[in-house]
């Protein structure tokens, strides 16, 4: 018969309630046992597997009184507690995800004409700003409410600005080849240094609109597995019970990718999370190189 796992409490009732009274007190047998412990000589032949069987369950009910004692009330393991990320919550502050968009909207506005896809300059970055403030008036505290209309325009919004920084990208990067681009150092660092850092935005909100089926989906826990996995999953014992990703977790994400032209710390899990990490460091390397390469070579 194998014995339980559990604390020292379980593991000693049981003991007990298999085994019974103490076996060597009450055990009816040709022979008994004397005050001292030990087994009479004159009350009949001494069996010594029998004499085995009982001084190792004596030993056994020995050893859980022992743990018994030993184990604190404050040592006991608490009850499970299934992390946040995995069972439905109040949903994600919508805070974060705005002010994010809010900033990749003002680097657009502040590009030069050549780089941007519509003109008047300012046409396309306006739509995005009003596509954001409908956004916000429709979930303005928490992102939990499902609609098909609010996710549709999110993924609008998103496709914008990922339309809008490809083209700046392309065309920074044909300039830098033709040698049409980049007659100021100075300039080009900081041109470069807005597409890279809206780059880092655009992806941020992807991989945070995508995962599990984006925020609504995560905060309603819809869908068990995950296409990304923070440390905070790997090793729930160091994190909080109300721990879930948020945008800021998916913002860190894309940013380490883009600076280290890898995954760092957040593994990608499924195929296109791992396709949309391989795009955006490709995206990060060339223009890196590019702008480094030109500003250094036109420094005097």
């Amino acid at each position: 018969m194998a014995l339980p796992s559990g604390t020292g409490d379980e593991v000693s009732t049981f003991a007990r309630r298999a085994l019974g009274p103490r076996p060597w007190k009450t055990l009816a047998s040709p022979w008994s046992w004397g005050q001292d412990g030990q087994m009479d000589s004159d009350d009949g032949p001494r069996d010594s597997d029998q004499a085995l069987i009982l001084d190792g369950i004596r030993a056994l009910h020995d050893r859980m009184d022992e743990l018994e004692h030993l184990m604190a009330p404050g040592e006991r393991p608490s009850p499970r507690v299934v992390p946040a990320w995995k069972r439905p919550t109040q949903g994600e502050a919508r805070w974060q995800a705005a002010l994010a968009v809010g900033v990749a909207v003002a680097l657009q506005y502040a590009l030069p004409g050549r780089l941007v896809l519509l003109h008047p300059t300012w046409l396309l970055p306006t739509l995005e700003g009003l596509l954001l403030i409908v956004l916000v008036m429709a979930n303005p505290r928490r992102i939990n409410i499902e609609s098909r209309v609010i996710r549709l325009l999110g993924l609008t919004l998103a496709a914008l600005l990922s339309l809008a920084n490809a083209w700046s990208v392309a065309a920074l990067v044909v300039g830098l080849v033709q040698g049409t681009q980049g007659g100021s150092p100075g300039a080009l660092l900081i041109t470069g240094g807005a597409i890279w850092l809206t780059n880092v935005i655009v992806f941020g909100l992807w991989y945070w609109e995508f995962d599990r089926g984006g925020p609504v989906a995560r905060a309603h826990a819809d869908r068990m597995y995950p296409d990304f996995l923070f440390a905070q999953m790997a090793t729930p014992q160091l994190a909080a019970p109300d721990w879930e990703p948020a945008f800021g977790d998916y913002l860190y994400l894309s940013f380490t990718n883009a600076a280290a032209f890898s995954p760092t710390d957040v593994l990608p899990l499924s195929r296109w999370a791992k396709m949309g990490m391989t795009a955006q460091a490709s995206v990060s390397i060339v223009t890196v190189a590019l702008v480094v390469a030109r500003a250094v070579n036109i420094l005097k």
